[in-house]
């Protein structure tokens, strides 16, 4: 069996500097074999070393990047293939995806190509689903279970808010996810030990006339900022009470606490510093650079010339109606009605009352390749201004290959959106872990984006009661990829959406979250965890906040046994505030916190609770014993 890897070099996270242009400087940071990608390499070891055949392992990169591939070969690949020319700069994911491409098709054929389930330095996700558009292959992501069988993959794969199985025809594209299998990890003197014959470079006329890299980029970068944390650090003094009693009245000072019970009060605008610094007033927003003064309109504009369509994620309504408050402020602006398109894409009078203004149903098929094509024919006939998807891994897919299919630029995981004086779409998309933020546009006709979820449903301003006009399309179902089962753990928007939330670590064992049940309620919050909780299995994959897991923008984040590793408070450092409880003074989520407090979490978090529920004037709740699902 022949198998294809693709790797990518990256930045270690916590080693970026900046250069006096305002870009990431990469020459002076410590690089790696991206987390992700090592699974990758060591699964697709394993597969030939089982079934015979061979592994080749590629990237695309400047010349350090052939440390990863001397990294694979160490590990066992068979080849390493460096796929690198100066022309190739500037490539952004669909250039990058139509050279790996080309360079798969030089190189194979090959029955399985693997990739890392995203690059934690920009965090899209989308190349895989490019590169198996590109090359008419049906693909899978986020594989954490596979089982190789003649001619198709059985797969367990981790989605966003639980668990799928899928029967995948050969050949096929894949991504990994972290828990596969052991990473491929190598010391630096067996990397440099790998002989010169067990690597090769091609460059672009080794694939074909292009064009490459910015040429064929149809997205560009604008102004790039700094989003550095400043956090207060604060530490109350005495007893657990005393401790609670100062950090209660400084969340009031903050405006952190709503008063009466009211969870869903909108922060007040104008009314200080938010102690969580710059990083959480830039990523909201409503505190990006706003590219034009009259884009916070709120008003649809039904019967418009062009439109803005929505993609409706199956079993997600609450993604989709947070998407349909951020579009109908772009809509007013570009003259634009609002279109949401989808498998079953909910009751037309509730996205009416959202801000739809019309429907396109997708029967026939709820398979990503199909959906995607199907969507692609609608969008030829009908050339919307712009598609935005959910970023989540359905939302990737679907919209990278619709971008392929479209030769259109795409922007993965923005945080905000925004219209050009030009009336071209805006995106603020962040990297590295949410330390800097960066103004993407795209060039092409149809503009596409995925959306990172957590946006709350805002108002639509309607005149009178039209009805929306529903289109049903057709898709035709390939039958390459079959839906075996589907297990939701959580719903994952209610966490992302979340104003409030709680974070537990290692130190609060699973048969003490019911301890945690009377914060929670106060709060009206919801619960995450770290990876070390998720892979002991005390809570699902979907609770996982971090670089490898989710990133939030709650109001106010309260980290409970936590111990502060940079992999989870990386995931939070959007949050308005943070609060952190642990028993050990110098416990390095200190660091990232505006208030510590200093001790046991069995004594601090009821009083926490009470003092909670009092200073937002909430009757006391006795019923605190129900299970850890109505906790979550």
């Amino acid at each position: 069996m022949d198998v294809a890897v693709l790797v990518k070099q990256v930045p270690q996270v916590d080693a970026l500097e900046l250069g006096a242009d305002g870009r990431l400087r990469r020459d002076h940071a410590d690089l790696e074999m991206n987390p992700y990608c090592r699974r990758a390499v060591s699964q697709g070891v394993e597969i030939v070393r089982q079934l015979g055949g061979r592994c080749v392992v590629l990237t695309l990169g400047p010349p350090s990047a052939e440390d990863v591939l001397r990294e694979a070969v160490a590990w066992g690949a068979d080849e390493g293939v460096h796929v690198t020319d100066r022309v190739f700069a500037g490539s952004d994911t669909l250039a990058t995806a139509r050279a790996l491409a080309a360079a798969l098709r030089v190189l194979g054929p090959f029955d399985l190509v693997m990739i890392g389930r995203n690059s934690v330095d920009a965090d899209t996700g989308q190349v895989g689903p490019q590169i198996a558009e590109l090359l008419d292959l049906p693909f899978a992501a986020s594989v954490r279970q596979m089982e190789v069988g003649e001619g198709s993959l059985t797969l367990g794969c981790e989605v966003d808010d639980g668990h799928k199985e899928l029967r995948l025809a050969l050949p096929a594209v894949v991504s990994v996810a972290e828990r596969l299998c052991q990473p491929a990890k190598v010391p630096p003197q067996r990397r440099a030990a790998v002989p010169a014959a067990r690597l090769r470079r091609l460059a672009a006329t080794d694939l074909g006339p292009g064009p490459w890299g910015a040429a064929a980029s149809p997205t560009g970068v604008g102004a790039t900022h700094v989003l550095d944390v400043v956090r207060r650090r604060l530490r109350p003094p005495g007893s657990p009470s005393e401790q609670v009693h100062h950090t209660v009245a400084l969340l009031q000072e903050w405006d952190v606490l709503p008063p009466d019970g009211d969870p869903e009060r909108p922060p007040p605008g104008g009314a200080g510093p938010s102690p969580g610094g710059a990083l959480s007033r830039a990523t909201s927003r409503d505190e990006l650079p706003t590219t034009h003064p009259s884009a916070t309109a709120a008003c649809s504009m039904p019967g418009a010339s062009r439109s803005i369509v929505v993609l409706a994620e199956p079993g997600s309504p609450d993604l989709v109606a947070g998407l349909l408050g951020e579009v109908h402020r772009l809509a007013a602006h570009v003259q634009a009605d609002v279109v949401v398109a989808g498998p079953d894409p909910g009751d037309p009078g509730a996205l009416r009352r959202l801000g739809a203004d019309r429907i396109v149903d997708i029967a026939g098929s709820r398979v990503e390749e199909d959906l995607a094509a199907a969507l692609a024919a609608w969008c030829r006939r009908n050339a919307p201004w712009a598609v935005l998807a959910p970023g989540t891994l359905w939302g990737r897919e679907v919209a990278a290959r619709l971008a392929v299919s479209l030769n259109a630029g795409m922007v993965g995981d923005a945080v905000a959106l925004d219209v050009s004086d030009a009336g071209r779409l805006v995106c603020w998309k962040p990297a590295f872990s949410g330390r800097v933020v960066a103004e993407v546009t795209t060039s092409s006709a149809v503009q596409v984006a995925t959306v990172r979820p957590g946006r709350r449903p805002g108002l639509v301003c309607r005149v009178g009661d039209g009805a929306v006009g529903v289109e049903t399309v057709e898709a035709t179902a390939r039958g390459r990829v079959h839906i075996l089962g589907y297990r939701r753990d959580q719903s994952v928007g209610a966490l992302l959406s979340a104003r409030r939330v709680v974070g537990v670590g290692a130190g609060v064992a699973p048969d003490s979250y019911d301890a945690l049940r009377p914060l929670l309620l106060a709060l009206d919050a919801q619960l995450a965890a770290t990876r070390k909780v998720t892979d002991r299995g005390w809570l699902p994959r979907a609770r996982q906040v971090g670089v490898t897991g989710h990133h939030l923008t709650p109001d106010l984040y309260v980290a409970i046994g936590v111990r502060g590793a940079f992999n989870h408070m990386a995931g939070v450092r959007g949050a308005g505030t943070i609060v952190a409880i642990n028993v050990d003074p110098d416990a390095p989520v200190f660091d990232w916190a505006d208030i510590a407090l200093v001790g046991d979490w069995r004594d601090t978090v009821p009083i926490l609770a009470a003092a909670v529920r009092a200073a937002m004037e909430l009757p006391i709740t006795t019923n605190v014993g129900a299970g850890r699902e109505a906790s979550t």
